[in-house]
């Protein structure tokens, strides 16, 4: 995603639920093993497998966490505890820095912001070898 997406065979059309489906599956197996964040997998896979727009893949991207979110949530309600103070702060802040996001994305060419997340992934990725490899070793 630094550089110019590849052209996708199905940019501009509806991608194949025979594309779709693998896809998904490998990003819920790298989220699962792994355990990054959806969005750092589901969006990149979105956007170069299946050739959707960076906005709409974003927005889809939101969606299936969403889920997942909700069928995690209702797993840890019934077999964990949450604490409730930590949860419902951190998520009105993340809704208020989900909504300043989205305002600011909305300034931003999109071109420009999907090299902007992929910087993110890189430095993401980059920090996290660093505090692994050590332990590894």
């Amino acid at each position: 995603m630094l550089r110019r997406a590849p052209e996708s065979p199905t940019r501009g059309r509806k991608p194949s639920l025979v594309r779709v489906a693998p896809a998904g599956f490998g990003t819920g197996v790298l989220t699962g093993f792994f355990g990054v964040g959806g969005g750092f997998v589901i969006v990149p896979a979105l956007v170069l497998l299946l050739g959707l727009p960076l906005t709409l893949a974003i927005g889809t991207s939101l969606l299936v966490i969403a889920l997942t979110s909700g069928a995690a949530l209702a797993a840890h309600l019934a077999s964990g505890s949450i604490d409730w103070i930590i949860a419902s702060t951190f998520t009105g802040a993340a809704i208020a820095g989900a909504l300043a996001g989205r305002r600011l994305g909305a300034i931003i060419n999109p071109r420009r912001l999907g090299r902007l997340f992929a910087l993110i992934l890189v430095a993401i990725a980059v920090v996290l070898i660093a505090k692994n490899v050590p332990a590894r070793l």
